[in-house]
């Protein structure tokens, strides 16, 4: 069994974003040579995080509309008086807590196994923002 592990970094544009990443797991999952085990994808962010879902644009819409919905940027929140880097992000952390931080796929014959329409989305939170960073871990059988 092989542990390999590799770093996805990028930039966001929006407050909230969804972003897809399957097609950077998938290469990279094809360049260790995987064969069998897991993959697990996660956000080294406490305002963003990584979600398993379909990849249709005005789905994705609905979901940035309901996340706005869900729990309001103005909100009267305490953490926005003390946040160590300034940012009114309360709404992003407390977003966060219906999330996950990491999503584990399987891998078999070489490739991820999905249903026929999911995805791997990094979801900004709390954008834009310059440098996210996901880190990626593979755990199994590879060349």
């Amino acid at each position: 069994m092989k542990i390999l592990t590799h770093r996805i970094e990028l930039s966001t544009i929006e407050p909230i974003e969804f972003i897809d990443i399957t097609d950077e797991v998938r290469k990279w999952v094809a360049a260790i040579g995987a064969r069998s085990g897991i993959v697990s994808i996660t956000s080294l962010h406490t305002t963003a995080r990584v979600n398993v879902n379909e990849s249709e644009p005005q789905l994705q819409l609905d979901m940035i509309t309901f996340l706005k919905r869900f729990v309001a940027r103005d909100g009267n929140y305490r953490h926005n008086d003390v946040a160590v880097d300034g940012r009114d992000n309360a709404h992003s952390h407390l977003l966060g807590l219906f999330m996950t931080e990491t999503e584990t796929v399987p891998v078999a014959d070489g490739a991820l196994v999905f249903g026929q329409w999911q995805s791997i989305f990094f979801v900004e939170l709390d954008g834009p923002r310059e440098k996210r960073t996901i880190h990626l871990q593979f755990m199994g059988d590879a060349a």
